[in-house]
């Protein structure tokens, strides 16, 4: 894995004086600028990077062609809050095999307006979800097709990452990210378990 993630002989730079706690949200997760590129959030298994992916239209879609994704501005910090985020202005790539979560920013889908949103989801039902992807669990929302349980998540498949909309991911007690997160990404080469849970907001079974 690049730069050692998931070593914790591999420390981050040293912090600046703007730097903070690893398991806060940032105050400043950089944004698509002129450059273009889409703004994220990763966990790695000890590490969460936050930066901008130089990838057009659904993040989803880029992660799941599993080649190497160019980065920029990106900064690191352990996941045990041992050390605040700190810049790392030579990773420039990383493999989305490398990334159990993506916390997606804005841009990270296409804007739809309400009916292009329905025509999209039609043929889907939302179930909520409890998912455990160590140290990682999430809670949220998959729109699935009719026959395609939540379970079956755990299934190999050509996609390797799904999404998870209108939740939270939590490590032990500690919230990362905003909650709710608009859009999760999971990868589900690290998925472990998952539990169907009563939905918040949307009733069970709901199209949407």
């Amino acid at each position: 894995m690049p730069f050692g993630f998931g070593k914790r002989e591999a420390q981050p730079a040293e912090p600046d004086e703007a730097a903070v706690d690893a398991t806060s949200s940032p105050s400043a997760v950089p944004q698509p600028t002129d450059g273009g590129g889409v703004a994220f959030d990763g966990l790695t298994e000890e590490w969460r990077l936050v930066g901008v992916m130089a990838v057009s239209g659904r993040l989803l879609d880029a992660l799941n062609r599993r080649d190497a994704i160019s980065i920029r501005d990106v900064n690191w910090a352990p996941l045990d809050g041992s050390e605040p985020f700190s810049p790392v202005p030579g990773l420039r790539s990383i493999d989305p095999y490398d990334l159990m979560v993506v916390l997606a920013g804005e841009g990270s889908l296409p804007v739809f307006s309400d009916d292009e949103k329905a025509a999209h989801r039609v043929h889907k039902l939302s179930y909520g979800v409890a998912l455990e992807v160590p140290p990682f669990r999430v809670r949220g929302t998959v729109h699935l097709f009719p026959g395609f349980e939540p379970e079956r998540l755990l299934d190999r498949s050509n996609d390797m990452f799904f999404a998870v909309t209108g939740g939270l991911v939590m490590l032990d007690e500690t919230r990362i990210g905003d909650n709710p997160t608009d859009t999760i990404l999971v990868n589900r080469q690290y998925l472990r378990r998952v539990e169907q849970v009563e939905q918040t907001g949307a009733g069970e079974g709901t199209r949407g």
